[in-house]
């Protein structure tokens, strides 16, 4: 796999390329809130010791007689001093804001965008689930890390250092007390961090399988239905969410055991400072408003060090998701040869001793497979289930590359042809044809976009549709379902084969995409194909004889070799597989699948 993204921190930093700039902004006043919020304790100090008191002040330019006597001016320093704060705040949480959504948005295109760019094998090895748990679940927890936490870091770093300042200027006895503290949250924050991250990780992952479930029962709510397993699939369901309910449990106890942890010793702290500087107080070595000072700094220094635990905490969680993406970001894109070639796609194809399985330790789909389709003509494909007719397509398509041999066009091998060339160039209607949810003419037009509504009703005349429409009350711009679920299956079959219809390929498959609509219609779309596709190169994958017998030239495929291979009238002639599927269809049997 080619590491695009070496490292967690290098792709964190590719999607930050957007939003850095908010973050940076809010980074700042983030610290300009910290550094404000420590003057307010420095000054109510001054005032209980110098003010109120009568301490003398090393502040000889400051009249405290004049702010005795007018000690609503303090008050309003104070008050002052605190709204310029919130300002700072409020600027930091708007950045903050905006840099986090604008990463959001920058992490959900990237990824959109990458993973269409991804190989056909890649989403055979993962779960449509698993995959929107990581685009969706994953990106919010690093969203929340990178915004809530990580920007913090600055924050809290400014506050140890100046709050430990300010209190050594008043104690430094309680200043060593009070920062003893803090190696021992860090380190109680890195022990958990890894038991947190694993059972995180065990979560998360559970969490993508249950979301698979559901997004398999969704979509195929109608066979679920259809065959009465409401029940079977509503425990399997259940069970898998016990089993992600279990984990996350088991990661709550961790993260449950990591904040009573941190409340003990934090509280633990604050008392120590309480009474050790009670009792400075007593022994007259500490003043009340030195006292109060460094009562108030301590406060600021708790929440800086449990928040620097919970960075180090959350950066485990964070750290799982960003595992998740990037093995996302670094799988291979689909790329094409160094200098691909765009040819002229109306020439003869040749499948040259090609072979393929999915994997090396694999058997082989096909089996040293060779055949030529000339350019124009009709090729029909004939075989049982699973002896690699669709196969053969996704070849062609470069949905798959062959483990063996090569696919030529005009004597080009297509893996040297640019793969946008070939696809836009190659029409392709499977069995059970994906629409999306938009009008019936929307879904005829996607595959061209200059396409008029002239160009919908011709390709939906050829593809025998047009009687259906002219049935819906709405036409043409009837909403077509989740995929295509308000059709039939037979007019979801002609509104793809009129999807294809309309880019006028040179190259046209039809993988088994008549098999929903009867004999007759399957004979008008022949028909129709025949007199306004001509010039094209059309395949036609079927388990009908029907549909294949006007082919020009039919293979017979078995166990992913060719076995057979002539016009309909020299098969019928060779008493064959051809043969024997032919009369039992013909005699109202079952075809051989």
């Amino acid at each position: 796999m080619n590491q695009k993204f070496s490292s967690n921190s290098r792709l964190v930093f590719y999607f930050l390329r957007s939003s850095k700039r908010y973050f940076g902004i809010g980074i700042l006043f983030a610290i300009l809130a910290s550094f404000i919020d420590l003057i307010n304790p420095k000054i109510v100090g001054f005032t209980v010791d110098s003010i109120i008191g009568y301490k003398a002040s090393s502040l000889s330019f400051i009249d405290t007689g004049f702010l005795r006597e007018h000690l609503y001016l303090v008050g309003a320093l104070v008050i002052g001093i605190a709204l310029l704060g919130a300002v700072c705040r409020y600027i930091y949480n708007l950045m903050n804001a905006a840099g986090s959504e604008t990463l959001v948005q920058t992490m959900r295109n990237s990824l959109f965008s990458h993973i269409q760019k991804l190989p056909f094998s890649w989403y055979i090895d993962n779960s449509t689930g698993d995959i929107i748990q990581r685009c969706t679940s994953d990106v919010e927890q690093i969203k929340n890390f990178l915004s809530e936490q990580l920007t913090s870091f600055f924050r809290i770093i400014i506050l140890l250092a100046l709050s430990l300042f300010f209190m050594s200027q008043i104690s430094v006895f309680l200043t060593i007390v009070a920062a003893n503290f803090i190696p021992i949250i860090v380190g109680y924050s890195l022990f958990f961090r890894k038991k947190i991250s694993q059972s995180f990780l065990v979560a998360d992952e559970e969490e993508g399988n249950l979301s698979s479930i559901a997004q398999e029962n969704l979509t195929g709510v109608r066979v679920v239905r259809a065959f009465g397993r409401e029940k079977e699939e509503r425990d399997r369901f259940e069970k898998q969410n016990n089993i992600y309910t279990s984990a996350y449990m088991k990661f709550s106890v961790y993260i449950s055991m990591f904040w009573s942890a941190g409340d003990g010793i934090s509280g633990l702290q604050v008392m120590m400072i309480v009474v050790l500087g009670a009792l400075l107080c007593v022994k007259g070595e500490m003043t009340a408003g030195d006292y109060i000072a460094f009562i108030s700094y301590n406060a600021m220094l708790v929440w800086p060090i449990r928040q620097l635990g919970r960075v180090i905490s959350d950066m485990s969680k964070a750290g799982v998701s960003i595992d998740r993406i990037r093995y996302i970001m670094n799988s291979q894109e689909e790329r094409d040869h160094e200098h691909p070639l765009t040819v002229d796609m109306h020439q003869d194809i040749v499948f040259d001793h090609v072979s393929f399985r999915y994997k090396e330790e694999a058997p082989y789909i096909l089996d040293d497979v060779s055949f030529t389709i000339k350019k124009g003509e009709t090729l029909g494909i004939l075989g049982s289930t699973g002896s690699g007719k669709s196969t053969l397509m996704y070849l062609l398509d470069r949905l798959y590359e062959p483990t063996k041999g090569k696919i030529t066009i005009g004597g080009v091998d297509i893996a040297t042809i640019k793969k946008d060339h070939l696809r836009e160039n190659i029409g392709f209607v499977l069995q059970e044809p994906f629409l999306f949810s938009r009008s019936l003419s929307e879904n005829i037009a996607i595959a061209k976009k200059e396409a008029t509504h002239q160009d919908v009703i011709e390709a939906s005349r050829i593809a025998s549709l047009d009687d259906a429409v002219s049935h819906f009350t709405k036409g043409y711009d009837t909403f077509v379902g989740e995929r295509g679920v308000t059709l039939s299956g037979g007019q979801k079959q002609r509104t793809a084969i009129a999807q294809m219809i309309i880019s006028k390929t040179p190259i046209m498959i039809f993988d088994d995409s008549l098999s929903a609509v009867d004999t007759q219609t399957d004979q008008k779309i022949r028909n129709a194909l025949k007199e306004n596709v001509h010039d094209s190169t059309v395949i036609m994958i079927s388990h009908r004889i029907s549909t294949l017998k006007d082919a020009d030239h039919i293979i017979v495929m078995n166990e992913g070799k060719i076995i057979e291979e002539g016009t309909h009238q020299s098969l019928m002639n060779q008493n064959g597989l051809y043969k024997t599927i032919s009369d039992i269809q013909s005699l109202g049997g079952i075809s051989h699948e």
